[in-house]
């Protein structure tokens, strides 16, 4: 394997770890006009995410630069034909980053309920423009000789794309439920499982279905395999969930992200993003790539310091491992 390539799976597993990661949390987001009943329940609710959400979305950054250094006319591309869909996702974010540091500092409960909102609305629109987003790369989009992009924002919005970005608003949200269903106690933890239980029918059926259509019309061998793997991790989630076992439930939820991640990545290779126009204008993971020497130093940096990343991040979860309960946040001022 040359370093191009290595680099083109390393890019894969840093986005595997963050819609793993920062999809729970999104989930988490679009869950609070389904569980929160109250003030004090949607309190509960952040606060399963609330120590966590913020280095979640560091995944992301890291994947970008990880892209802008390793494939820089990629990122060129991408950045430059999809950048009003991914300022709306920029945006979303922030709105979402802001809400929930300004939603308790309000004196009403309008304010309170206005920032709520944007968590909701913050959460949904990446959780579906990622979708989206990664549905045209895979199906290949209009490109110049320059590598170019030479459509417009409603030529992403194609049937295939929307059903991508449909899928991973399901995945997310149903994986998001989960947790909260891991991380709480009593009734909000029984309608987690609930409607986790719910959500998890129509996930399926609308994945299996993104997935048949990626398979029939890019699909290769690793790309099958990896997609049975994602299939049976999430039908063996959702009995998981019926059992009431959501700790089983949450990681084969996981492994269904992740599969399903590196399916659409396996669908993609050796392009990077392929020309649906012609071919010959197509970046690949060769001629979109940086100098042999840029590949080798960044192998060494995160030779080093990858482990060390892994290694903080799962120690933050285990500080934070324990459940949060209605009585702890009623005891606990709002701000």
């Amino acid at each position: 394997m040359d370093l191009s390539t290595l680099w083109f799976w390393i890019v894969a597993f840093l986005f595997v770890g963050y819609f793993v990661l920062d999809g729970f949390d999104f989930g988490v987001g679009m869950s609070l006009p389904f569980l929160g009943k109250d003030d004090t329940d949607r309190r509960v609710l952040i606060n399963t995410i609330g120590p966590v959400w913020d280095l979640n979305e560091t995944w992301v950054i890291v994947a970008g630069a990880s892209l802008f250094a390793a494939f820089p006319e990629w990122y060129a591309t991408l950045f430059s034909g999809f950048y009003l869909a991914l300022l709306l996702i920029l945006l979303a974010l922030i709105a979402r980053g802001v809400s929930f540091e300004y939603r308790h500092k309000g004196v009403h409960e309008r304010w309170t309920a206005w920032f709520d909102g944007m968590i909701v609305v913050g959460s949904a629109v990446p959780a579906l423009l990622w979708g989206v987003a990664f549905a045209n790369i895979v199906q290949g989009v209009p490109l110049d000789a320059g590598h170019n992009y030479t459509g417009t924002l409603l030529d992403l919005l194609n049937p295939y794309a929307l059903v991508g970005g449909l899928t991973t608003l399901l995945l997310f949200f149903t994986h998001g439920v989960g947790f909260v269903a891991l991380k709480t106690t009593g009734d909000l933890r029984d309608r987690a499982q609930r409607l986790a239980q719910r959500a998890g029918i129509v996930t399926i059926v609308v994945a299996a279905g993104f997935l048949l259509w990626t398979g029939l019309a890019f699909g290769t061998g690793w790309f099958w395999i990896l997609a049975a793997i994602a299939a049976v991790a999430l039908i063996g989630g959702w009995f998981a969930n019926a059992r009431k076992a959501e700790g089983i439930a949450f990681a084969l939820l996981s492994v269904t992200i992740a599969a399903a991640v590196l399916a659409l990545f396996a669908a993609l290779f050796p392009d990077v993003m392929p020309a649906s126009n012609d071919p010959a204008n197509s970046l690949t993971v060769e001629n979109a790539s940086s100098s042999q020497y840029t590949l080798t130093v960044m192998s060494w940096v995160a030779l080093f310091f990858l482990p060390l990343v892994l290694a903080y991040q799962a120690w933050t979860y285990w500080v934070f491992r324990k459940r949060i309960t209605r009585e702890a946040v009623e005891a606990a001022p709002a701000h």
